[in-house]
């Protein structure tokens, strides 16, 4: 008999939800937790859907906090099974979302409803924060319904995100911060000429290659006990199209610093320009800054999240802020505390994304022990 816990995420999975479409997930997710005594608000903006439930109005406030939206799933044919129709084998599901993040989602709503069939006249609130569009653009969800909650009133005093954030074991690992995200889009200017002739031209590539020298060989930082040190990457070098025998008017290079929290965005960009001014060659750069860094307060949650773990798992687990960016930089602005915990990340985008049904039960059995910590 399937277990109700599986047939959530079964349910969630099947439904094509690629960002920025939610394809009823969030539905779905109302009507399991609408018996449960939680309210539910639509706070949909532009083509993004959003939903705030809410069982309780006393605080603390424990929310849960996830996206319903997953990446595509590519070429299908490169996938033992079908990425929308979940199928266990040899006890591991297997489904686009299994591990980012529909087992998170269906956990929580699963634990949830254990919790309050357990215990109806807990303490504080329980709350549920999703939206359609973290694998996007991540303009039009979780940050549009912080500044809603702000607006309101409504204060969070904990929020666990449900992202894969363990690392080579199930609950090896939590993420209590994300470093910061800024990319750059650099043109470099020469001028156009035979390659035979390089005296009557100026080749950009040349001073491209002397400008990223510089770039990397630049200490940015130096990092902190929370943070590694910044990193520079490029990810593409493209110049004009021309034949072989010409060198090109311009080339383009597109690079991303993921910084800690000794940087910002200012500091990065007067660095650059005076690594620039520095190399004869005009340029024209656009910047887009997706994320700053963050740290959570190292709290009750925190140490609550360690020790079910310790107690479900018996793993120690480390806080760290690697990996990319998250919703978790929109909470984190709003609730006393915000951290992230959830499976393996190991297939996440990956075709055959999966999760071990073990470690789908372990997962609800933490995310219950924090709600008997915290509410009880």
């Amino acid at each position: 008999m399937e277990n109700n816990l599986e047939k959530i995420l079964i349910n969630l999975i099947e439904k094509k939800s690629i960002t920025p479409n939610d394809d009823g997930c969030q539905e779905y997710i109302k009507n399991q937790l609408l018996d449960y005594n939680f309210l539910y608000e639509n706070l949909n903006f532009e083509n993004v859907k959003n939903s705030w439930l809410r069982k309780g109005e006393k605080e603390p406030l424990l929310v849960f906090a996830g996206h319903t939206d997953v990446v595509p799933p590519g070429n299908l044919k490169e996938w033992k099974t079908d990425p929308f129709k979940p199928e266990i084998i040899d006890n591991i599901l297997y489904g686009r979302g299994a591990s980012d993040m529909k087992s998170s989602i269906a956990a929580m709503i699963s634990a949830s409803q254990r919790f309050i069939k357990d215990n109806p006249d807990h303490n504080g609130s329980i709350g549920f924060l999703l939206t359609s569009d973290e694998e996007g653009p991540a303009k039009f969800g979780t940050k549009k319904v912080i500044e809603k909650l702000k607006k309101d009133n409504i204060n969070i005093n904990y929020c666990l995100v449900g992202e894969p954030t363990s690392s080579k074991k199930f609950g090896d690992t939590i993420k209590n911060g994300r470093r910061g995200s800024i990319s750059g889009l650099l043109k470099l200017y020469g001028i156009q000429g035979h390659i035979a002739y390089p005296e009557l031209a100026k080749n950009p590539i040349h001073y491209s290659g002397i400008l990223i020298e510089k770039l990397i060989k630049h200490k940015w930082d130096n990092g902190n006990k929370y943070f590694p040190a910044t990193s520079f990457q490029i990810s593409s070098i493209m110049s004009d199209s021309v034949a072989t025998n010409m060198i090109p008017a311009s080339v383009t290079i597109k690079f991303n610093l993921r910084f800690s929290n000794e940087l910002n965005e200012n500091k990065i960009k007067n660095s650059f320009e005076k690594i620039i001014s520095n190399i004869d060659c005009k340029y024209k750069i656009n910047w887009d800054c997706s994320a700053n860094p963050f740290i959570t307060n190292e709290g009750k949650l925190t140490e609550i999240l360690q020790k079910v773990i310790k107690n479900t798992v018996n793993q120690n687990a480390a806080l760290s802020t690697s990996g990319g960016t998250s919703d978790a930089r929109f909470i984190s602005q709003h609730a006393n505390e915000t951290i992230e915990f959830g499976p393996l990340n190991t297939s996440a985008h990956k075709v055959d994304e999966n999760i071990n049904i073990e470690d789908l039960y372990n997962l609800e059995n933490i995310y219950y022990g924090v709600l008997c910590e915290l509410l009880l």
